[in-house]
């Protein structure tokens, strides 16, 4: 009940995590729904586009993609993180960038992703959907500008699946984002 006053009162930038209850259909907005809705498709897509870049770029996707993806339930993935973008179709068919500075915490309502490093960061929340996957609402910030609370509008809401490949590998498909590429990819490893 005080978490829901004091979003009312704008005092927390974040929702918390889904519980349950299906929390996470109560905080996204309808046009980061629509884009979940049309995952597969977006997708499929950005990656048809995708192979169409430099070869080796394209092997390391394909490598990305063929890990088999496993359980959230058994691991914590709290602390540091080495992160990097991939970004498939749109602009170029494939651009993937060096890797950078992420951490996840929990603040005792569950996990929060931030990007620290780079000139595009992001900071949200996961909530629970199925064994294999969650989902990740969170904002887009460019460099030192202070991330805007999710629901802030088109050009800094993001969504997108989180998958695990194994206890030091997962990663975020954010579909059609504002800028740039069809699919951004997300990648982390320790």
């Amino acid at each position: 009940m005080i978490a829901r006053l004091l979003i009312a009162a704008g005092v927390v930038c974040f929702a918390p995590p889904a519980l349950a209850d299906g929390e996470v259909q109560k905080l996204i907005t309808p046009a980061d729904k629509v884009r979940l809705d049309k995952y597969d498709e977006t997708r499929k897509a950005a990656l048809d586009e995708a192979r169409a870049g430099d070869a080796a770029d394209v092997k390391q996707l394909d490598a990305l993609l063929a890990k088999p993806l496993v359980s959230f339930s058994d691991k914590d993935l709290t602390g540091n993180w080495q992160c990097r973008t991939i970004k498939a179709g749109g602009l170029s068919p494939l651009v993937i960038y060096g890797w950078f500075k992420c951490k996840v915490s929990d603040d005792g309502s569950g996990w929060m992703l931030e990007k620290i490093t780079g000139s595009q960061r992001t900071k949200g929340r996961f909530f629970d959907d199925g064994e294999k996957r969650s989902i990740y609402l969170g904002s887009l910030s460019v460099n030192d500008d202070p991330a805007k609370p999710y629901g802030g509008g088109p050009q800094s809401d993001q969504v997108g699946y989180t998958f695990r490949n194994s206890a030091n590998e997962w990663r975020i498909e954010f579909p059609a984002p504002y800028y740039e590429s069809k699919l951004d990819l997300l990648e982390f490893k320790r």
